[in-house]
């Protein structure tokens, strides 16, 4: 890795606020600075993104200190994709990209991936039919470990046991292993990201922690177990504690691993629904992306708020740094 960290950078969903975040993002000579940035675009789709975002297009050069590397393969669609409006095209748009993105990573020729938001049920339509983009993620990169989407927002990051599943199959998926490898997850990914001692805490399954097994023996027979697990290997982590007041012992905390989706991300969003980040958790190279959607009811307007990307862009830069350091 060069004495930056090379971050493979993508518009995201062409139908939604992703390319005036990116055309922002870029537009800010700290973050050219902080990165070499390798935009996955064609050179008429940075300047629809400038434009839409009324900022300069950034310098290009692969020499430049303070520019951007544009990857243009020459393949942005003829027909213009219609703004605010989920399609297949959109989808397959955002898929050729992140395939080329993926492929630099593969090729040893980046070092993290940031993209732009994108519309889950446009990427179905264009054949992405995951749970969700971490498990596209882990297959087209090989993967088969631990992973986990995780949140952060403000200096918490969160990791679940279980993520895009119905509620009804939450419980049966909530093992001792499986609760381990979250806070084993969580743990590497707060040291990659610079802490050198990270402290977790982890959310019961049941209503007031289980109440010592009268509303369900999950708490008892799989989560302390699991977390007393992680404890024996040098984690500092405590747990199971009331999902319903884990979140008011944040300053405790660096992580939080929650036991399903909006165990977390309820209250996530209650903290600050602006700023929030995304990374895909347990893969080989770190990928993020803003905790928002594509937002089509404000697209064109000139209004998105560049702070979650920014956040996603800055982790992503963090993370990469540290693991190329060795710290």
């Amino acid at each position: 890795m060069t004495n930056r960290p090379r971050i493979a950078l993508t518009l995201g969903d062409p139908a939604g606020i992703g390319p005036e975040l990116a055309a922002k993002l870029m537009s800010r000579p700290e973050n050219r600075r902080a990165a070499r940035i390798l935009l996955l675009a064609d050179r008429s789709e940075l300047e629809a993104a400038a434009a839409q975002a009324q900022v300069d297009v950034p310098p290009i050069g692969a020499d430049l200190e303070d520019g951007i590397v544009l990857l243009d393969d020459g393949s942005a669609p003829t027909e213009p994709i219609e703004l605010g409006v989920v399609s297949e095209a959109a989808g397959a748009r955002v898929k050729h990209q992140l395939l080329r993105a993926l492929a630099l990573v593969n090729e040893g020729e980046a070092d993290a991936i940031v993209f732009a938001p994108l519309n889950k049920t446009s990427l179905h339509l264009a054949g992405m039919n995951h749970e969700d983009e971490l498990r596209w993620f882990a297959e087209e990169l090989g993967y088969t470990g631990t992973t986990s989407e995780l949140n952060i927002l403000d200096g918490l990051w969160t990791a679940r046991v279980t993520s895009h599943v119905g509620i009804q199959d939450v419980a049966a998926l909530v093992t001792q292993e499986r609760v381990v490898a979250a806070i084993e997850l969580l743990h590497g990914v707060l040291r990659d990201s610079g802490l050198a001692s990270p402290r977790l805490g982890v959310a019961a399954l049941n209503p007031h922690n289980g109440e010592n097994g009268l509303f369900g023996r999950q708490e008892i027979e799989v989560i302390r177990p699991g977390v007393e697990e992680a404890k024996d290997s040098g984690i500092d982590v405590d747990g199971p504690l009331p999902a319903d007041t884990i979140f008011l012992q944040r300053d405790r905390f660096d992580g939080i691993v929650t036991m399903y989706h909006d165990q977390g991300q309820i209250a996530m969003k209650l903290l600050g629904f602006e700023g929030g980040v995304t990374v895909q958790g347990g893969l080989p190279v770190v990928i993020a992306t803003p905790a928002h959607g594509t937002a089509f009811g404000i697209v064109g307007e000139n209004v998105a708020d560049l702070t979650s990307t920014q956040n996603a862009f800055d982790v992503a830069v963090a993370v990469a740094s540290s693991r190329a350091s060795g710290s």
